[in-house]
């Protein structure tokens, strides 16, 4: 029998998954309109939305997967609001530095890495996956990054549901492994923005980029997040939405609002109506 579940939006790269009894939360950012995300080297950039939800609103998590440090998917009010305890999944970098800010359950996964949480109702698995937040040598610029494969599986231990998150990259050789490990792929979470760094360095997907990453990827579901929610973000939604329809990708694409949800069925999951 399939599981069920729901992912919400919550805004940037924050989305709530909810299924077969697990909750997760991915790079939780809280900041509000108008309070800035800092990024390193004096670099910041200034959030023009709200959340959905604020951080004591969330339900009891069993994970938090945290795709990299950076002041816009980690932020000075997930530091004050989360429990210290919460297991977090992230590169090492990110737990190292979590660490330090008295996280004392952070795990830091190695690319291919994979940590396994167990429920009443099956497993989750979560793999790093490859990730390139900048192009050539500025990459050691920047914090590592990772994608991530969440894998939930029915107690028989058969694959339910195969959910992939892109997390901040770009389009890059290495990526085409991933639908090589991982071949068959529900839901897709793909960050955008082109975000652009002191108005030059392009370090995120941007539309064109994002289209062609879900050709690669073929999820029967994708859902577009990280896109217009800060200042420093250079490609809207509507570039992202054009590439994907002369792509032929369109008809899979579920646009969400901040505070939407989408319901999530295993191995069933229905195409967008």
């Amino acid at each position: 029998m399939a599981g069920h579940g729901s992912l919400t939006f919550i805004g940037n790269a924050t989305v709530l998954i909810r299924y077969n009894g697990f909750a997760l939360l991915t790079d939780p950012n809280f900041l509000h309109r108008g309070q800035r995300a800092y990024l390193g080297y004096g670099i910041s950039s200034r959030r023009l939305t709200d959340p959905a939800m604020g951080i004591d609103e969330l339900p009891p998590l069993d994970a938090v997967v945290l795709s990299h440090m950076h002041g816009d998917h980690w932020d000075r009010v997930t530091r004050r609001g989360l429990d210290r305890d919460t297991l977090i999944l992230t590169t090492p970098h990110a737990a190292r530095r979590l660490g330090h800010q008295g996280f004392g359950q952070a795990v830091g996964l190695g690319t291919w890495r994979a940590h396994e949480l167990r429920g009443g109702n099956g497993s989750l698995k979560v793999t790093s996956l490859p990730a390139r937040h900048a192009p050539g040598i500025a990459e050691t610029l920047l914090p590592p990054v990772m994608g991530s494969m969440l894998e939930f599986r029915d107690p028989a231990g058969q694959v339910d549901l195969r959910l992939l998150i892109s997390g901040d990259t770009l389009m890059d050789h290495w990526l085409e492994a991933i639908p090589r490990h991982f071949p068959d792929i529900d839901v897709a979470l793909v960050h955008l923005g082109g975000t652009k760094l002191l108005g030059l360095m392009t370090v995120t997907m941007d539309g064109e980029q994002g289209a062609r990453w879900v050709d690669l990827m073929n999820p029967r579901v994708v859902v577009p997040i990280h896109y217009d929610d800060y200042s420093a973000f250079a490609s809207p939604l509507q570039d992202f939405r054009q590439y994907a329809e002369q792509a032929g990708v369109g008809d899979r694409v579920v646009y969400l609002q901040r505070g939407q949800t989408y319901d999530l069925t295993g191995r069933q999951i229905p195409h967008r109506a």
